[in-house]
């Protein structure tokens, strides 16, 4: 079970350490949250789980208790130097990288085990989007069940002809469906974070269509300027495969004063593609 507001208070004080609001320490101390994200991920014995910033270890303990193997990425090194104290000696299915989630996305996890494996993680909300663009130009794992602040969930589960509707929407929803995303209190947290939070669960496409560098340099360029007309950014664009894809657009009938966030996942597939 999770520890409750006043142990994770004592444990804090024992250990002599100040949640860090530039690293996002939030702790997770609602169980119900915890076993739904086990749930969701439907952790097997055997699987290999990936976790980003383990922090008290509440969630880690959780995923050992599925049978699974645990590759895990914390960057402070005195919650690193607790989890080694308390998980590991007696866990070795955990294995515990101290590090930055942008160096380490996949927590160090073997390229053996990258064929198939999953992530459950309550991540750092200032780190999430970059973290999900490294996770996205390597291996992909099989499902995702993330804990995200709500805005950042928005993003990414958004539609085109949406104001949330960007690059980030496109590589995600190009990889992965979307099969739930469910709003969290901030009451689940220690401290409380001052921002909503959302439980998304990610599951890989059979199809799953993947963004290069250079596609997603392309796209990021186009939303940049996200309230020009979309004939106006391909015009500027160096790239003659996207000078060749929309033409291709306009040729499929969608207009050349449409904006970025109007064009529907489909074509931008296509954009990745001609940049593959």
């Amino acid at each position: 079970m999770p520890l409750s507001p006043s142990q994770t208070k004592e444990l804090l004080s024992k250990l002599g350490h100040q949640p860090n609001k530039k690293l996002g320490q939030n702790f997770l101390i609602d169980g119900n949250i915890v076993r739904k994200s086990v749930e969701l991920a439907g952790l097997q014995k055997g699987d290999a789980v990936v976790e980003v910033g383990p922090g008290l270890g509440t969630l880690s303990q959780a995923i050992l208790a599925s049978g699974s193997k645990l590759w895990a990425v914390e960057r402070d090194p005195a919650l690193s130097a607790y989890l080694r104290e308390s998980l590991l000696p007696g866990s070795p299915q955990f294995h515990l990288t101290e590090g930055d989630c942008l160096d380490f996305p996949l927590a160090g996890l073997p390229s053996a085990q990258s064929d198939d494996f999953k992530i459950v993680a309550n991540l750092p909300y200032a780190v999430s989007t970059p973290w999900m663009e490294a996770v996205l130009s390597g291996p992909l794992p099989e499902c995702m069940v993330l804990m995200l602040q709500k805005e950042a969930a928005d993003r990414y589960a958004a539609q085109h002809g949406s104001k949330n509707f960007g690059a980030i929407s496109i590589f995600l929803q190009s990889a992965y469906t979307i099969r739930g995303k469910h709003p969290v209190s901030a009451a689940c947290f220690c401290p409380a974070p001052k921002v909503d939070s959302a439980l998304l669960w990610l599951e890989r496409k059979p199809n799953a269509v993947r963004f290069s560098e250079a596609a997603r340099q392309c796209v990021r360029r186009i939303f940049t300027q996200r309230r020009k007309q979309l004939g106006a950014l391909c015009r500027k664009e160096a790239e003659p495969e996207a000078k060749f894809w929309f033409a291709q657009l306009l040729e499929q009938g969608v207009s050349d004063n449409v904006r970025p966030e109007e064009v529907p996942l489909e074509h931008w597939q296509a954009l990745a593609k001609a940049l593959s």
